[in-house]
C-alpha cells in the first residue's frame, strides 16, 4: 500500500526521530507520489548505503576502493560532461585520444602516434570490441577464400564471465580450457590441441581471475607462429590484461606479453582495477588500423571533422577518462612503479605469513614477475580439520574482510582455494589485522568442529 508522504512534522524535533519516520512512510517499490525534502532523503539514503559491507575490506574485487581528492572534484566537476558528444565536449574527446596514444606507447604499438584504439565502460565492453574485431576479421578473410563462417570458435584458459557473454551473444563456440594438476591456465600443448581454421583468435589473460596469475603470452603466441609456418593456419592473439595490463608494464618491464609480440593484434585493460582510475572505465587498443575492420567503426562529425567511434555503449561519463589522464600524468612510470610495488609488497608479506594461520598451502604468492598483487591459497591436503575455506570465509565476514572462496576448474573443478587481492589502498598494517582475525577464526573453528561442511552457495563471498 502506498502511504502518504511526510514533508515536515512540527511535532518531532529530533533529527534521527524524523528521519526514521519518514524513512518508515516512503513507498520503497512504487513511484512516490509527492516530492520529499532533499536533505532528509539524502540521509535516508546515505544511511541506507551505509549498511552494504566496507569497500575498503574487500579483498575480493579488483577494483579501485580509494580516490583521492583531486579525483574526487574532477569527478564532480565532469559529471554533466557526456563523453560520446564530442561536438559539445571536444576537450574530453582529446583527453580520451590522449589516454589511448599513452597507453600505445606503454603496451610497444609499432606506431604510438597513430595509435588505434578506445575507451569502453570497463573491460567487459573492451573484450566484447576486440572480440566483435577478432570475429569480423576472421569472417571478411575465410569469405575472400570463399569458405564457410558458420562454425567460429574462440580458444583461451580459465577466463571471467566476459568471455562466456561474448561467445553467447554472437554465437561463438568457446573453447576454454580447464586446469589440471600443475597447470593453471592455458599453455602451447593445451591450446594447439583445440585450435583449428574456424578459431577466430586466442585468449591469454594477463592475471587469471581465478589465481591472479599471468598466461604465457610469448609462449603460445610462439607455438601459433611455428603453427603457421608447418600448416599456414594464421590466428590472432588478443590480450585480456585485465589487470596485468596496468602492472606488468611497470613491475614486470622485461616480461614480454604486448605488442613486442607480432601476433598480438589487440589488447583490452580496466583502468578502474590496476589503471588506478574510478569504475568505470576500460581500454581496448589494437596493433594497428588494418586489425580493426572499418565496417565496424562509425563516424561523426564535430567542429568540422571526423572523429570515428567503436563502442558499443553509447552515452557516457567522461569524468572516469579524465581522471585516468589525470593519473596517467601525476604518477607516470615511476609512480605506478612504486604504488604497485608496495602491493606487491604487501602481498608477499601476506602470503609469508599464512603458515602461521592454519595449514594453508599457497598457489600463488604474489610474485610480480608471474602474477598480479594478489596471493591465493587452498586448505594442504594433509590437513585434519572438519572445515573448509567456505567456513574460514564465512567467519572472516564477521569482521567485514570479504575473502571470497570458490572451486577451481577443469580436472581442478572440486579444488577450493581462496584470493585476497591488494589494492594500493591496502596496507602491510591491515594485512596483519587480516591475519590476526584469521587465526582467531581457525581457532574458533578447532573449537566448533563442522559436522555439515558448507558448499560454494552456502559461502558468502563473492568471487567474479
Amino acid at each position: 500500500m502506498l502511504l502518504p508522504m511526510l514533508h515536515k512534522r512540527s511535532d518531532v524535533d529530533d533529527l534521527t526521530d524524523a528521519i526514521t519516520t519518514v524513512s518508515g512512510e516512503i513507498a520503497k517499490y512504487q513511484f512516490p507520489a509527492a516530492a520529499t525534502d532533499r536533505r532528509m532523503v539524502f540521509e535516508i539514503v546515505n544511511r541506507e548505503v551505509d549498511l552494504d559491507g566496507n569497500a575498503h575490506q574487500n579483498l575480493a574485487t579488483f577494483c579501485q576502493t580509494w580516490q583521492s581528492d583531486e579525483v574526487m572534484r574532477l569527478m564532480a566537476i565532469s559529471i554533466d560532461k557526456n563523453l560520446i558528444d564530442k561536438d559539445e565536449y571536444p576537450t574530453a574527446a582529446e583527453i580520451e585520444s590522449r589516454c589511448v596514444h599513452m597507453l600505445a606507447d606503454l603496451w610497444n604499438a609499432p606506431d604510438a602516434h597513430d595509435a588505434v584504439g578506445t575507451s569502453a565502460i570497463g573491460s567487459s565492453e573492451a573484450c566484447m570490441l576486440a572480440g566483435m574485431a577478432m570475429h569480423r576479421r576472421w569472417r571478411n578473410k575465410r569469405r575472400a577464400e570463399g569458405k564457410p563462417t558458420d562454425a567460429p570458435n574462440l580458444v583461451c584458459g580459465p577466463v571471467q564471465v566476459v568471455w562466456h557473454k561474448f561467445a553467447r551473444y554472437w554465437d561463438i563456440e568457446l573453447r576454454e580450457v580447464g586446469m589440471a594438476p600443475g597447470r593453471m591456465g592455458l599453455d602451447p600443448d593445451t591450446m594447439l590441441a583445440q585450435v583449428d581454421e574456424n578459431t577466430i583468435g586466442v585468449v591469454p589473460t594477463l592475471g587469471v581471475t581465478y589465481t591472479g596469475i599471468y598466461e604465457p603470452v610469448a609462449d603460445l603466441a610462439a607455438a601459433l607462429d611455428d603453427l603457421q609456418q608447418r600448416t599456414g593456419l594464421d590466428i590472432d592473439i588478443h590480450v585480456d590484461g585485465a589487470s596485468g595490463g596496468f602492472t606488468a608494464p611497470f613491475c614486470a618491464p622485461d616480461l614480454v606479453w604486448d605488442f613486442r609480440l607480432p601476433r598480438v593484434k589487440s589488447i583490452s585493460a580496466s583502468g578502474h582495477k590496476f589503471g588506478l582510475a574510478p569504475l568505470g572505465v576500460g581500454w581496448v587498443l589494437f596493433r594497428d588500423a588494418a586489425e580493426l575492420p572499418e565496417e565496424l567503426v562509425f563516424h561523426v562529425t564535430y567542429l568540422g571533422g571526423d572523429m570515428p567511434t567503436f563502442q558499443i555503449n553509447f552515452s557516457r561519463p567522461a569524468g572516469q577518462i579524465i581522471a585516468q589522464y589525470f593519473g596517467f600524468l601525476r604518477l607516470g612510470r615511476e609512480g605506478y612503479a612504486a604504488a604497485h610495488g608496495s602491493s606487491y609488497a604487501t602481498a608477499r608479506h601476506l602470503a609469508e605469513q599464512l603458515p602461521s594461520v592454519g595449514p594453508l598451502e599457497l598457489l600463488y604468492d604474489g610474485d610480480p614477475a608471474t602474477g598480479i598483487p594478489a596471493v591465493t591459497w587452498k586448505l594442504a591436503d594433509d590437513a585434519d580439520v572438519t572445515w573448509t575455506l567456505y567456513e574460514l570465509a564465512d567467519r572472516l565476514r564477521t569482521r567485514g574482510w570479504q575473502v571470497p572462496a570458490y572451486p577451481l576448474t577443469g580436472e581442478l573443478a572440486e579444488q577450493v582455494v581462496q584470493r585476497a587481492l591488494i589494492r594500493i589502498e591496502i596496507s602491510a598494517d591491515e594485512i596483519d589485522s587480516l591475519l590476526a582475525d584469521m587465526r582467531e577464526a581457525v581457532a574458533f573453528l578447532e573449537r566448533h568442529p563442522v559436522s555439515v561442511p558448507m558448499n560454494q552457495e552456502e559461502g558468502s563471498s563473492f568471487s567474479h
